[in-house]
């Protein structure tokens, strides 16, 4: 079992909800994510604000996690360098197979009050984020496609040969609407072992990148 994630356009304040792009609402003391020198040395040196994916309110999915594999309470919050995949050909390119930990972070705050929205600005004064949208979530297939919490990669060479064993903990689909490839035909996931989804450890996630 996993959990599907479906976008729209968002109605309204998105604040400390769940959403897909836009800006993050994070804690008190946690910065922006930024990619160090050594990480975005072929983009001239210099830190570059990770891509922020999407914020997951965990109570939101709590109906749909039957398991009780993610903790039902506070927020889920995803970053990797992207913007070369939505069109920005001087980005940070990622590569086919497992990324270098600069390159993506996953945050989790027991807590959704007192929450801050982070905003950043490119120098030319505009947004590094996508605007926001709404999400929805509903039960899905483990190895289904599309973007989803929790089962398996839909690749059967990364099930099977590149993380056996490791479940998915979210999966990034091709997508038109943001201009967003990955290469010819792939797709990004955020992979946990089940030992580490059970002691809550988000920062031993590891990400790869499959294509076909």
């Amino acid at each position: 079992m996993a959990i599907r994630i479906s976008t729209k356009t968002a109605e309204g304040t998105l604040t400390s909800k769940s959403h897909w792009w836009g800006f993050p609402d994070l804690p008190e003391g946690i910065d922006f994510p930024a990619m160090p020198d050594d990480a975005n040395k072929d983009n001239g040196g210099g830190e570059d604000w990770l891509t922020f994916i999407c914020q997951i309110r965990l109570e939101d999915i709590a109906p749909y996690d039957c398991e009780n594999q993610l903790p039902h309470q506070g927020m889920l919050y995803f970053f990797a360098s992207l913007d070369y995949f939505l069109g920005d050909l001087e980005a940070y390119n990622g590569h086919i197979g497992f990324w270098p930990e600069d390159t993506y972070k996953v945050i989790y705050s027991p807590k959704t009050d007192g929450l801050h929205t982070h905003k950043v600005v490119w120098k030319d004064g505009i947004d590094a984020c996508l605007p926001a949208e709404a999400v929805s979530f509903e039960k899905t297939g483990a190895c289904d496609d599309n973007h989803k919490l929790l089962g398996l990669p839909f690749f059967e060479e990364v099930r099977e040969e590149e993380a056996p064993g490791y479940i998915s903990l979210l999966q990034i689909d091709e997508d038109d609407r943001w201009g967003l490839r990955f290469y010819d035909c792939g797709m990004l996931n955020f992979l946990i072992s089940q030992e580490d989804l059970a002691a809550r450890q988000f920062d031993r996630v590891r990400v790869c990148l499959h294509c076909v």
